[in-house]
C-alpha cells in the first residue's frame, strides 16, 4: 500500500490541516513512527504523516517529575533528554527506537510484575481527531478518551503531545545467566517476587534458559559497568552477529536448528553489572526477525509456557530464536493487554525468510485457550469478532471511535480487521 501524500509536520496545525483535508476529500490519513510496528497499522493509501520532524522536550515540571514530549520523539532520545534531567522512566521495553507515541499506541511494555506498560505512565496527551479538533485528555480533562486513547492503534486521532511520569535518574544492578529452564518459570511465578525486574530466554529443544534480573541499586553503591571489551563481546559480537550467524546456518540447513539452539543455550554465561536504567533495559538487536506476543493471566504463566513448549513440538517448522517471557502489572486502559489483570507475556519468534505461520498459529491457539491478548504491536491472526470478548471495553472503545472519527478517516485494512468498519 503507498500513500498518495505524505506530510511531515512541525506544527500541530498543519496535522490538523492534513486531517481535516483527508476528511473534506473522503481520504484515509495515517500517522507514522519509527515503523517499528511487524503489522501494517500504520499503511494507508491515503495521506501519511511522518513524524520524524514532530519531536523533542515541551515542557517539565520539575515539583512532579511530569515531563512533556512531542510524538514523534524516539525513546533512545527521549532516554538521553531525562538523563540530562536527572530522571529516567521507571520501567522500559528492550528495544528503544520506537517514538513514544507508537510505543504507547500499541501497549509496549517492559517487565515488572509491579510495573505497568509505558502507556501507564502517561498522565495527559494531545489529540488531532477526525474532526480536526485538539482534544487535551488527562484522568480530569475527557477522561474516558484519556482511558481510550493510550493504547488506541491510531483509531481515535494523531497523538500529538505525551505527558509522561517521571521517577529520579537511577542504575541497575543486572544479573544474568544460564539457569535450568525449571528455575526460570518458577522465578517467574513466584508470588513473591525477589526482583523488580525479571524475565527470561528460553531456547527451543533445550531445558535450559537465560535469566535476566534487573534491581535498582542504592544510591552511593559502587557502580560496576562492563568493560568495553565484553560489552561489546556480548551484547554485539554473540547476541547479534553470532546469532545472525547461527539464524542463516538453521536457515539453509533446517534440519541443524535443535542442534545450533543446544550449543547456543550452553555457551551461556553469567555476568553482573551495573549501568544506567535505560541502558540495562534496552539492548542492541540486529539480527532481524518476526514477532508475536501474547498476554496471558499472570497465574497462567505456566499453562501458557507449556502451550509454546507443545507448538514449538508439533508445528512442523524448525524454531531458531529463543521465546522471551515477561511480566507486567493490571492497569486499567481500554485496550491495554494488561486491561484489569497482572499479566505475563510469551514472545515467540521467527528469523525473516523462514516459515512462521505454522508456529505462530500453533502458539495463537494456545493462548487463545487461557483468553491470550495478542499484543497490538506483533502479528496475529484474531479478527474483530474474537477480539471483542478479550477486552471487557472493547464495545465502548468502538463506540468512543465513532463519536472521534466518525467518517472513519483513519482507517485502514488492518484496523478494519482488528476493529471492524
Amino acid at each position: 500500500m503507498t500513500p498518495e501524500r505524505v506530510v511531515v509536520p512541525t506544527k500541530t496545525a498543519q496535522i490538523v490541516e492534513a486531517v481535516q483535508q483527508a476528511r473534506a476529500h473522503g481520504a484515509r490519513i495515517r500517522a507514522v513512527g519509527s515503523g517499528h510496528s511487524f503489522t501494517p497499522a500504520a499503511m494507508t493509501d491515503g495521506t501519511l504523516v511522518c513524524l520524524e520532524r514532530f519531536t523533542g522536550l515541551v515542557a517539565v515540571d520539575s515539583t512532579t517529575r511530569e515531563v512533556t514530549i512531542r510524538a514523534g520523539t524516539p525513546l533512545h532520545v527521549l532516554n538521553d533528554a531525562l538523563a540530562d534531567l536527572g530522571l529516567a522512566l521507571p520501567n522500559l521495553g528492550d528495544i528503544d527506537r520506537q517514538t513514544i507515541a507508537g510505543a504507547i499506541s500499541t501497549g509496549t511494555h517492559g517487565t515488572g510484575v509491579k510495573l505497568g506498560g509505558l502507556a501507564s505512565l502517561v498522565t495527559g496527551l494531545e489529540l488531532v481527531t477526525g474532526t480536526g479538533e485538539v482534544l487535551r485528555c488527562s484522568p480530569h480533562q475527557h477522561p474516558e478518551i484519556f482511558a481510550a486513547a493510550r493504547v488506541s492503534l491510531g483509531a481515535l486521532g494523531i497523538i500529538t503531545e505525551v505527558t509522561l511520569q517521571c521517577v529520579d535518574a537511577f542504575n541497575l544492578r543486572a544479573e544474568e545467566g544460564p539457569v535450568p529452564l525449571e528455575r526460570a518459570v518458577a522465578h517467574l511465578t513466584d508470588p513473591n517476587p525477589a526482583d523488580e525486574h525479571a524475565e527470561f530466554y528460553w531456547f527451543p529443544y533445550t531445558d535450559r534458559a537465560l535469566l535476566k534480573r534487573n534491581n535498582r541499586v542504592p544510591p552511593g553503591d559502587p557502580f560496576r559497568p562492563l568493560s568495553r571489551w565484553r560489552g561489546w563481546w556480548e551484547d554485539e559480537f554473540l547476541s547479534n552477529t553470532v546469532l545472525g550467524m547461527a539464524c542463516r546456518l538453521g536457515r539453509a540447513v533446517p534440519r541443524l536448528v535443535p542442534m545450533l539452539s543446544s550449543v547456543a543455550a550452553r555457551a551461556l554465561s553469567a555476568r553482573t553489572f551495573t549501568a544506567r536504567s535505560d541502558r540495562v533495559f534496552c539492548s542492541p538487536r540486529r539480527v532481524r526477525f518476526v514477532e508475536m506476543e501474547y498476554a496471558v493471566p499472570l497465574e497462567a504463566l505456566s499453562e501458557a509456557f507449556a502451550g509454546i513448549q507443545r507448538a514449538v513440538q508439533t508445528c512442523g517448522i524448525p524454531v531458531t530464536f529463543p521465546v522471551e517471557v515477561r511480566t507486567a502489572a493490571a492497569d486499567d486502559i481500554w485496550l491495554s493487554t494488561a486491561y484489569q489483570r497482572d499479566s505475563a507475556y510469551l514472545a515467540v519468534h521467527q528469523f525473516v525468510g523462514m516459515a512462521y505461520e505454522p508456529y505462530f498459529r500453533a502458539v495463537e491457539a494456545e493462548m487463545s485457550r487461557l483468553g491470550g491478548r495478542p499484543h497490538w504491536g506483533k502479528l496475529h491472526y484474531l479478527s474483530a469478532a474474537e477480539l471483542v470478548h478479550r477486552y471487557p471495553r472493547f464495545t465502548d472503545f468502538l463506540a468512543l471511535r465513532d463519536q472521534l472519527d466518525p467518517d472513519r478517516v483513519f482507517a485502514n485494512p488492518y484496523l478494519t480487521h482488528v476493529l471492524g468498519p
